[in-house]
């Protein structure tokens, strides 16, 4: 389990050089962006940071654990993570651990500690469906081994996601789940078939929730309801404006005396904007891009199929869940709230991204990257 084959082989130090820039570089803007937030709500400028601490200790620890594991090891407990993920999106629903935030219910208590299942399900199902690929592709044309058992399992997690609801988490899944589909074999029609499917399950979805139809109208219109529905992207927009070039300078924002919600999360790129400007913050972006350069070369070269549909989905996973932070920080796509991968504050999302870059970084161990 430890060492074996991985152990010929150094890990890609330029992927873990990424990695961890970007985690240091979100701690520090964490801590400047929360520190107003933090104060007002809990005495303490530092509450969030520290707490973030703790949960950044757990990830660097699964971080190590999933990289010293050779990877091969979870292509042989494929089933049992796919019923691991869905009794975690289950227990959401169970009086007395489920926890809502806001109109979600997403969380769960464990002894005092909250739990974001779905940040879990992230990975557990990404192994599972990986390993499912690489059994069926041969058998992916067919309706009744292929795409059938697909769309099957697919649906049970999105009917659990549906019911919480997390639309943002379940957009990630369903689309890493669509590409680690399509890099598995997976035929072009019946992709087109499963956005077709997707499609309309939106615009019924959007019937039964018109709130969600206000997000689009302030994609198109930020001026449409600027005191409620768009009041985050106007704010935003503020941040992201005022940085200019060069930025306030750190520490200096004044979108996070209390104008921007949700400052220590799905809004923390606003004031990484506003604080550092355009240069330093399309550097940051460029960090993503360059994850997921690294992570399609280990792809392309990983010794196996199931390495390399992993190696694909992980870096698809967190860079898309990134430009969809983005993306509705400047409004060129609506806002969904899902966090900043390896930055925003939340114990439950940077355990399973360090877990999945640890997972990652092992990959890179059995590959010669040239």
């Amino acid at each position: 389990m430890f060492g074996g084959d991985n152990s010929s082989h150094e890990a890609d130090k330029k992927l873990v050089a990424v990695i961890f820039l970007i985690v240091i570089f979100g701690m520090i803007a964490l801590s400047s962006a929360s520190a107003v937030v933090s104060y007002a709500k809990f005495g303490d400028a530092y509450y969030y940071f520290k707490h973030q601490l703790f949960g950044l200790g757990l990830g660097l620890a699964a971080f190590w654990f999933f990289s010293r594991i050779d990877y091969h090891l979870w292509r042989k407990y494929a089933f049992g993570l796919l019923v691991f993920s869905v009794v975690l999106l289950l227990l959401v629903f169970i009086p007395g651990l489920a926890a809502g935030y806001g109109t979600a219910s997403s969380w769960i208590n464990i002894f005092g500690y909250s739990l974001q299942p779905s940040e879990i399900v992230k990975l557990s199902f990404l192994l599972y469906l990986a390993a499912w690929m690489e059994t069926r592709k041969e058998e992916l044309g067919d309706v009744s081994r292929g795409i059938g058992p697909f769309l099957l399992i697919l649906g049970v997690i999105v009917f659990l996601m549906i019911k919480q609801p997390d639309i943002g988490t379940l957009s990630i899944i369903a689309i890493t789940s669509l590409i680690i589909y399509f890099v598995g074999g997976g035929r072009l029609k019946h992709i087109l078939l499963i956005f077709m499917i997707g499609a309309v399950g939106f615009f019924v979805m959007v019937q039964l929730k018109p709130y969600q139809m206000e997000r689009f109208q302030c994609l198109f219109n930020p001026d449409y309801d600027r005191v409620k529905t768009c009041y985050q992207v106007s704010q935003s927009l503020i941040a992201v404006g005022s940085g200019g070039v060069l930025g306030r300078g750190l520490g200096e924002s004044r979108q996070k005396f209390m104008y921007l919600p949700e400052i220590q999360g799905d809004s923390i790129f606003a004031v990484i904007a506003e604080e550092t400007g355009l240069m330093v913050s399309s550097l940051f972006i460029f960090c993503y891009l360059y994850f997921f350069y690294r992570g399609f070369l280990i792809a392309r070269f990983a010794p196996d199929d199931f390495g390399r549909i992993v190696s694909i989905g992980i870096v698809s996973w967190i860079v898309l869940q990134a430009f969809i932070n983005i993306g509705g920080i400047i409004n060129i796509m609506p806002m969904t709230g899902v966090p900043l991968p390896l930055v925003s504050y939340g114990g439950s999302a940077i355990l399973a991204a360090l877990s999945a870059c640890g997972i990652l970084v092992n990959i890179s161990k059995q590959v010669r990257l040239r």
